[in-house]
């Protein structure tokens, strides 16, 4: 099989293949940014506001203290909505002026779009075509977030015969494209690239031969790549873990070898929590000492273990600190802040938990179903509906739901915090809700 790409852009000195060309504004800008910021540490305070480089954000922790932003609003609050050239369940990511975001066609092709994040104008988009393959209800084409250093952005597709790694710059010119091989799932592809340094990480924990892949991110050739067990596909982005002083660890989820600490810079095994009994979805996060994850099927989340990422070797019997069977999200991503874990349900069911013993501090039934995940904002959680409505309830140890607001999109997305903006993004849709809009 052929992949093909076509691109539409504001350059008129392209050199790239299958390129259609058209006039444009010209509002992506470079920048940079360095180790130290690409290593995140556990707050969103560490992180320039005009930034949202990854899924779920600062090192996917999902926060965001952002002020301002609405707690209920209407349509007619919205600065701007666009409509997108297809469907996904992608977020978006954002550097300064320059926001983007994927969708897929019904053909199976992939696009690319940058838009001008403080207006929503269209600045270029590039399409990659590839074999339309079987995917799960909730999955789509462009599931999988996109990842931005400043200097370029980097996006993650496939089919059953190709696995594409591809870097652009922010201008929308193909610097490189990787194919790591065929991608074997039951559900299609969905995980999410990160950057750690001068690393691009792909994960690749499919039905087949997986692994965790380490690309240099100004050329796309292989620093690293770490075998793993294989099982089902799994979902689960991972993050950088830095605290305490320690060496950083990479930490990757799925269900055939649980929670696992890498070295970042190797891919060398640190720690393994041990085997999962289902799939995983959700990604891991930290806090209170512990590593949070989860895996289920059927819509529902089944089992949930806290580790301790101190340990070396196999910790399933020394560092596992609580198993949690109830109460549990499957596919939304949970929220640790101020000493508290927030499990947003995928049947709507909203818990917040001691992370050091598991036990509820209070279970409340929001309503809905639920795809996305939650962020943070101002001490707020925000979350879309698949039907459409962001719920707001305060992160709090006392419940307080604030309200249910329109998107005018049906949604399985996670928001996107910057600019003094929210971008919350449906099926086929983009808004932008505006801090101090109503």
């Amino acid at each position: 099989m052929r992949f093909e790409s076509t691109a539409q852009i504001a350059s008129s000195d392209s050199v790239l293949p299958c390129v259609r060309r058209e006039a444009g504004p010209w509002l992506c800008r470079r920048g940079f940014v360095g180790a130290a910021v690409l290593a995140l540490l556990f707050t969103a305070a560490s992180v320039d506001a005009n930034e949202w480089t990854r899924f779920r954000g600062p090192n996917g922790t999902g926060l965001s203290h952002l002020e301002g932003v609405p707690r209920t609003w209407t349509e007619d609050d919205y600065e701007w909505t666009v409509s997108l050239p297809g469907t996904g369940h992608s977020s978006p990511v954002v550097w300064d002026s320059s926001l983007f975001v994927t969708c897929g066609g019904e053909n199976g092709s992939r696009t690319l779009l940058c838009l001008n994040a403080i207006t929503g104008e269209t600045v270029w988009t590039d399409t990659v075509g590839l074999g339309a393959n079987h995917l799960h209800r909730k999955n789509s084409y462009a599931s999988g977030t996109p990842t931005t250093d400043g200097e370029r952005v980097y996006v993650a597709y496939a089919d059953e015969e190709h696995y594409l790694v591809l870097g652009y710059s922010l201008e929308g010119e193909k610097l490189w494209t990787r194919d790591l091989g065929s991608f074997s799932s039951q559900h299609g592809q969905g995980v999410s690239p990160i950057i750690h340094g001068d690393l691009l990480i792909v994960p690749n924990d499919q039905m087949g031969p997986s692994s965790v892949i380490a690309l240099n991110r100004r050329t796309g050739e292989t620093v690293w790549q770490s075998k793993r067990n294989h099982r089902r596909t799994s979902y689960a982005t991972p993050f950088i873990l830095e605290v305490d002083g320690r060496e950083p660890q990479l930490i990757c989820l799925s269900g055939a070898t649980g929670l696992t600490g890498l070295d970042p810079q190797t891919g060398n095994e640190i720690w393994r929590s041990g085997e999962l009994p289902q799939r995983t979805v959700g990604s891991p996060v930290f806090g209170d000492g512990v590593i949070i994850a989860s895996c289920g099927s059927g819509g529902r989340g089944k089992h949930m273990v806290a580790v301790d990422p101190t340990g070396a070797g196999d910790v399933s019997g020394s560092h596992v600190r609580f198993v949690r069977k109830q109460n549990l999200p499957y596919v939304p991503t949970p929220i640790m802040w101020e000493g508290h874990l927030y499990l947003w349900n995928d049947d709507g069911v909203v818990c917040c938990v001691d992370p050091k013993t598991g036990e509820n501090v209070w279970r409340e039934r929001v309503g809905g179903n639920f795809s996305g995940s939650p962020v943070l904002i101002d001490g707020a959680l925000y979350c879309i509906s698949e039907d459409g409505e962001v719920v707001v309830i305060d992160a709090s140890p006392t419940f307080h739901l604030y309200g249910r607001s329109p998107l005018g999109d049906a949604s399985y997305a996670t928001p996107a915090v910057a600019n003094g903006r929210v971008y919350l993004r449906g099926f086929s849709r983009l808004c932008c809700l505006k801090a101090g809009s109503n």
